[in-house]
């Protein structure tokens, strides 16, 4: 059901930006915001019914339960994390927030101190998204050392990995051999065959999970992670949270908003997501962005002489056409790559590296490069290792456990957005509409949550966040994993949104390039003063 994926991003700088990595799950389908009703949590934290009908994320009482006043008092112990510059802890929270004495989940975080002279501005809490994605590794690899220099000279950076995330307790499904298998599934089945093995494919990882990770996938909710996140604020010592989220960090971050509002700081949300849609709307409309990202790949490879998708004049429907021929071509016939535990280049080996490039241009080249070998060389090696980036898949076949907990996550929060293959065949017109080239795929990824071991606790939801200072929502007008709508929604339901637009291509903004868009940010960051309303960047 849902791809999450978010950006790892590289290092920000000014003129250049390496490759995006992915947070995501592409045989889940479209990038799937989570709902907002925390498994067990008090009803003060699950969405209330408007007047209008609508779901309302209703702010969590100011004062700290006393059963939580433990949690919200200890101390952190702080080592050595082994990466120069940054120390480790581990922070305790509640598995179950309407019962604190059920138990307790151990939370991984990261610091960097501020490294500049002046008066510190307190913590910078990162998130790159998923949901799944490290935001440890995220802090050591890339925030920690690559965000602007003013900004770190004045803020403490800090990182969580998420409850059942790399590092804090993380859910386990299945292992690598099984994920190879699982990945490699068809997922345009021709046959009621071939849909029977994807459907018994979606059984199997949703078993694994519930087997291996049984007691914490009732508690892994996007409310639980934001309610972790009050208690790190705490600890840390600050007033207010002062947060950087990345694509599903930027609903993370809303959540937080939503549950205290009264303790948000400076919050800038990057790569918007719309908690107010359902499911089914939001991989729908995910497809038609990776529609517009394409739209925008094939128009460059049209202009170059070497596109391997068309002779230079083509039009991008050509292309399009080319690429779906391909695709066809390898659900018959995978090609040869060259790895070393003998797996080919299948069809959806090959779409999820295609999507996988669609995050950042500076992978047009690459996959252009890999197109081109796979289609006249015969060497599915290029495609391949852009699948298995994005599924986190290292050279001795380990998996992260990124897919695991990015089903975990979005199976808890939202309804699933098909319940059947009859309900996927049924919308595929709908899908093939969106996206001529994706949408078949994604609409069959869509059904992943639809065998989850646990009840979806959430529902599409409107957060206002009444009460917190101005939150800046960035949205990218080209950007396929959170169209850009999203962002103007999200920045429409904050009562203190401020939107700010990047007129390009790509997911996410902040770092990629855009001087205009650093500098807004870095302002809102290092001053409190928020972009003007209406402010576009290219």
């Amino acid at each position: 059901m849902h791809i999450r994926r978010i950006a790892r991003q590289a290092p920000i700088r000014s003129r250049t930006h390496t490759r995006t990595m992915a947070a995501a799950l592409l045989s889940a389908a479209a990038l799937l915001v989570s709902g907002c009703s925390s498994s067990g949590s008090a009803s003060a934290s699950t969405p209330a019914s408007t007047s209008a009908g609508t779901a309302q994320l209703a702010a969590l009482p100011r004062s700290t339960p006393s059963a939580l006043v433990p949690y919200y008092d200890q101390k952190l112990a702080w080592r050595d994390c082994g990466v120069p510059g940054f120390h480790c802890a581990t922070m305790k929270a509640p598995l179950d927030y309407a019962d604190p004495g059920a138990g307790d989940v151990r939370l991984a975080v990261a610091r960097k101190k501020a490294t500049g002279k002046a008066k510190p501005l307190g913590s910078l809490l990162v998130n790159p998204g998923g949901p799944g994605g490290s935001a440890v590794d995220y802090l050591q690899q890339y925030a920690g050392i690559g965000y602007p220099a003013e900004v770190r000279a004045r803020y403490d950076m800090v990182a969580v990995d998420p409850r059942g995330v790399a590092r804090s307790e993380p859910v386990q499904c299945l292992n690598g051999r099984q994920m190879d298998a699982f990945t490699e599934t068809d997922m345009t089945p021709d046959d009621q065959k071939e849909t029977a093995r994807l459907v018994a494919e979606y059984k199997a990882f949703a078993e694994a999970c519930g087997t291996h990770s049984a007691q914490l996938l009732r508690h892994v909710s996007t409310v639980d992670s934001a309610r972790d996140m009050d208690i790190l604020r705490a600890v840390l010592g600050d007033p207010k949270l002062n947060y950087v989220g990345a694509s599903y960090g930027t609903f993370l971050g809303a959540t937080y908003a939503g549950l205290f509002p009264e303790r948000v700081g400076r919050m800038v949300l990057d790569g918007a997501m719309d908690p107010s849609l359902s499911a089914g709307e939001l991989n729908l409309q995910q497809t038609a962005g990776f529609e517009t990202a394409f739209q925008s790949f094939a128009e460059d490879c049209a202009r170059r002489a070497d596109c391997p998708l068309g002779r230079k004049g083509s039009t991008p429907t050509q292309i399009a056409d080319n690429l779906r021929t391909f695709f066809l071509k390898l659900d018959a016939h995978p090609v040869p790559t060259g790895d070393p535990d003998g797996r080919k280049l299948t069809e959806s080996l090959a779409t999820t590296g295609v999507i996988a490039a669609m995050y950042d241009q500076a992978e047009w080249e690459q996959l252009r490069d890999a197109l081109r070998a796979a289609m006249k060389d015969n060497d599915g090696a290029g495609l391949l290792a852009l699948s298995d980036s994005y599924y986190e898949r290292d050279s001795d076949g380990r998996y992260s456990n990124l897919m695991s907990a990015n089903a975990a996550v979005n199976c808890l929060d939202l309804p699933p957005a098909f319940t059947g293959p009859g309900q996927v065949e049924k919308a595929l017109p709908e899908f093939e509409k969106a996206s001529p080239v994706f949408g078949p795929n994604l609409a069959w990824a869509s059904l992943n949550c639809a065998y989850w071991p646990v009840r979806a606790m959430g529902e599409p939801h409107r957060i206002e966040a009444k009460g917190a200072g101005p939150i800046v929502v960035v949205g990218t007008t080209r950007d396929p994993a959170t169209p850009y709508p999203w962002a103007r929604s999200l920045a429409r339901q904050l009562s203190s949104g401020r939107l700010l637009t990047y007129v390009g291509d790509g997911h996410t903004a902040y770092g990629r390039g855009s001087a205009c868009i650093d500098s807004a940010i870095n302002t809102y960051l290092l001053h409190g003063t928020p972009p003007p309303e209406g402010k576009r960047c290219s």
